[in-house]
C-alpha cells in the first residue's frame, strides 16, 4: 500500500482525507468529479478503494495477532516484479498485526551456482545428492544470498526482518534422510540431506513478538550439530503445524489444483481433503504440485485451520487470497 493513500492535513476545523490525491475535506463536502479528475482520481476510482479496504475490514479483524506461514520457491524469486510483490504482501500483513513468516527454496539458485563452480547436479527420486560441498553451496545460496536479499529488502519497505539461521545454527531440527528401497538390500544415501523432527518455537515465536518477520531457510541442524538441506515444502507444514497458524499459503507458479487437465481454466476455489486425494488417485495432481497438495492436507490435520496454493505471478496474490471474499488460488479444507 502507498505510503500516500491514508493522510490527514489539519485546515482550521477541517479534516482533508487523501486517498491517493485529495478527495474530502469536513470544510468543504464531498468534491465534485471534475475536481476529483485533475487531481489525478476519479470519484468513482476513490469509492471503489474505500469498497475495497471496507471488504477487508473483517479479514483484518479476523487475523490480527495470527500467524500465517508463507512458502514461495525459486519460480517466484526469478521475476523481480513477482518477488517484490511477494515481499509487500508480507510487510503489508505484518503491518496490520498479522505475523508472516516466510519460507523460503532455492533449488534452481543452488543448481546453477553448482555448475558456476564446476559441478554438476545430481537428483535421485526428486532428492539432491548433497556432498559436504554441495551442503555447502546450499548453504551459502540459501543464507547468504536469498535469505539476505529477502531481509534487505523488507527493510527497505520500511518494515524489520530477520533470518532465524544465525552463526550456523537453525532452529530446524532434523536427522539425516535415507532412502529404503523395495527389493534393494541397501538404503540409498543422499548425503546432507535431512528429514525434519522438530522446530525451536521459542526462536520463530520471539521473532514475531519482536515486530519482525522471521524469513527461513531450508538449512536445518542435526543432533551431532551438523547441517542438512531439507525440503522447503515440508519446512513450511512443520512450522505451521508446531505454531498451529491460522493458515499455510504455498506461492507458486499456476493459479492454484487443476481439475482438468485438459482445461487450463479448470482450477478449483475450494477443495475437501477427499477431493484431493481423488485427483491424486487419478494422476490429476502430480509433478510439482503433488507434495504441496500432500503438504497443504498434513498441515490441515495437524491444526492449522486452512491451507491455500496460489499463483505468485499475479500481483499482490497473497493480499487477493487472504483479504478478499473471493480469493484468487485454491483453499484445501478438511
Amino acid at each position: 500500500m502507498d505510503t500516500q493513500i491514508i493522510s490527514e492535513n489539519r485546515k482550521g476545523s477541517g479534516i482533508t482525507r487523501v486517498l491517493g490525491e485529495e478527495v474530502f475535506s469536513s470544510d468543504i463536502g464531498v468534491k465534485t468529479l471534475e475536481d476529483t479528475c485533475t487531481k489525478g482520481i476519479t470519484m468513482e476510482d476513490a469509492i471503489l478503494k474505500s469498497r475495497v479496504l471496507i471488504e477487508a475490514l473483517p479479514y483484518i479483524q479476523a487475523f490480527k495477532g495470527k500467524i500465517v506461514v508463507i512458502k514461495f520457491g525459486g519460480s517466484a524469486m526469478v521475476d523481480t516484479k513477482t518477488f517484490l510483490s511477494i515481499l509487500q504482501d508480507v510487510v503489508f500483513m505484518k503491518a496490520i498485526g498479522m505475523n508472516p513468516i516466510l519460507v523460503h527454496g532455492g533449488g534452481p539458485n543452488i543448481s546453477e551456482e553448482m555448475r558456476k563452480r564446476g559441478k554438476n547436479p545430481v537428483f535421485v527420486h526428486g532428492y539432491r545428492v548433497t556432498d559436504k560441498e554441495t551442503l555447502e553451496i546450499a548453504v551459502d545460496v540459501l543464507v547468504n544470498q536469498i535469505s539476505n536479499l529477502i531481509v534487505n529488502k523488507i527493510k527497505e519497505m520500511r518494515s524489520d526482518a530477520v533470518c532465524v539461521w544465525n552463526n550456523n545454527v537453525s532452529p530446524l531440527k532434523a536427522k539425516k534422510y535415507i532412502l529404503k528401497e523395495e527389493g534393494k538390500s541397501q538404503d540409498f544415501d543422499f548425503g546432507y540431506v535431512g528429514e525434519i523432527t522438530g522446530i525451536e518455537c521459542d526462536t520463530l515465536c520471539n521473532i514475531c513478538d519482536s515486530g519482525k518477520i522471521a524469513v527461513v531457510p531450508p538449512i536445518a541442524e542435526g543432533a551431532h550439530g551438523e547441517n542438512f538441506n531439507v525440503n522447503a515444502d515440508n519446512v513450511a507444514c512443520f512450522i505451521a503445524c508446531f505454531l498451529k497458524a491460522e493458515k499455510l499459503v504455498f506461492v507458486s507458479n499456476t493459479h492454484g489444483i487443476s481439475t482438468d487437465p485438459s482445461d487450463p481454466e479448470a482450477f478449483a476455489s475450494t477443495l475437501h481433503e477427499d477431493e484431493v486425494y481423488k485427483l491424486i488417485e487419478d494422476n490429476v495432481i502430480n509433478g510439482g504440485m503433488l507434495p504441496k497438495a500432500k503438504a497443504c492436507i498434513s498441515a490441515l490435520t495437524g491444526g492449522v485451520k486452512k491451507a491455500h496454493i496460489i499463483d505468485g505471478h499475479i500481483p499482490h496474490s497473497l493480499l487477493l487470497e487472504i483479504f478478499t471474499d473471493k480469493g484468487i488460488g485454491t483453499q484445501i479444507i478438511v
